[in-house]
C-alpha cells in the first residue's frame, strides 16, 4: 500500500490512549494469566502494549517457537514490517473499528470485551503465519484512555485456509458478542497480483497439472494456458514453476 503503514498505526492508536499515563503493567500480569485459557487454541505467545508509547513493554519467550524471532529483537515498528502487504490495509481498517468501538463502549465496559481478528506475519524462515490476534484492555484510566493491552498471537495457519479476516468483540463477564462485524474500508487493499483465469491456472498448477490439463478443466487452449504460465511468472518473478509454487506458499501470493 502506498501509505506509510506503521504511522498510520501509530495515528489510530493514539485516538485510544491520548495522553494516559502508563502504569508498572507488568506487575499486573500475573493478574491476568487467567485469560490465556480464553485465547489459547494452540501455539501462542503473549504480550504487553504500552499505546501512549507506542512499544511492547513485555514480550513472552514463545514468539521465538512460533515466529523464530527472539523476544528482545522485536519491537512495533519491526513487527509491523513484517504483516504480509496484502493485510497491511485490513489491520488498520479493523484498528479503527476497534478504536471506534471502544471509544462508544462504557469505561466499566472497556476490561470486558476481547477483539478478534487474523492476518499474515512472515517468520524467521521467510514464511508467513496466520496469526490469530486476539487483545483485551489491561489498564485504562478514569477518561476512557487506554493505556496498555494484553495480547495473544496464535499460529492458526493449520487451521484456517481462506484470507478474509472476519473481526468480532467477544463478550466477557457475560457481556453480548458481536461477530463479524462490518469494517469500514478507510484503507483500500493493493492490487491483485495475479487475474482471475490466472489464480485458476496456479491453482491447478500447485495441484500438479500439465498445460494440456488445464487447457481441458478451463476449456481453453494449451497455448492460452501457457501464454498465462509466462505471465504468472513474470508478475511472480519467478524462473520456473517449481519456484513459483513455492513463492505462492511462503508469501502468500493468492
Amino acid at each position: 500500500m502506498d501509505i506509510d503503514f506503521i504511522k498510520e498505526a501509530h495515528k489510530t492508536w493514539h485516538r485510544l490512549s491520548q495522553e494516559g499515563e502508563l502504569r508498572d503493567a507488568v506487575l499486573e500480569l500475573q493478574l491476568h494469566k487467567q485469560l490465556l485459557n480464553v485465547f489459547h487454541v494452540g501455539p501462542f505467545y503473549f504480550y504487553i502494549f504500552d499505546i501512549h508509547h507506542f512499544r511492547f513493554q513485555y514480550m513472552s519467550p514463545e514468539i521465538q517457537t512460533v515466529l523464530g524471532y527472539a523476544p528482545e529483537m522485536v519491537d512495533v515498528a519491526f513487527f509491523m514490517s513484517k504483516i504480509h502487504p496484502d493485510d497491511q490495509p485490513t489491520f488498520l481498517n479493523h484498528e479503527n473499528t476497534v478504536v471506534d468501538f471502544f471509544n462508544k463502549l462504557p469505561i466499566e465496559k472497556f476490561t470486558k470485551y476481547k477483539v478478534s481478528y487474523d492476518y499474515r506475519v512472515q517468520n524467521s524462515q521467510g514464511e508467513y503465519v496466520r496469526i490469530l490476534h486476539q487483545v483485551v484492555v489491561l489498564q485504562h484510566d478514569d477518561d476512557k484512555r487506554v493505556i496498555t493491552t494484553l495480547g495473544v498471537h496464535t499460529d492458526i495457519t493449520a487451521i484456517k485456509s481462506d484470507q478474509h479476516s472476519k473481526l468480532s468483540f467477544i463478550g466477557l463477564q457475560n457481556e453480548p458478542s458481536f461477530y463479524n462485524v462490518a469494517v469500514k474500508e478507510r484503507y483500500a487493499p493493493s492490487k491483485e497480483l495475479f487475474s482471475k483465469r490466472e489464480k485458476e491456472v496456479v491453482q491447478y498448477l500447485i495441484k500438479g497439472l500439465q498445460s494440456i490439463e488445464i487447457a481441458e478443466k478451463l476449456s481453453i487452449s494449451r497455448y492460452t494456458v501457457d501464454t498465462h504460465r509466462k505471465n504468472i511468472l513474470s508478475k511472480s518473478n519467478s524462473k520456473n514453476t517449481p519456484e513459483l509454487i513455492s513463492k505462492i506458499i511462503s508469501e502468500g501470493l493468492l
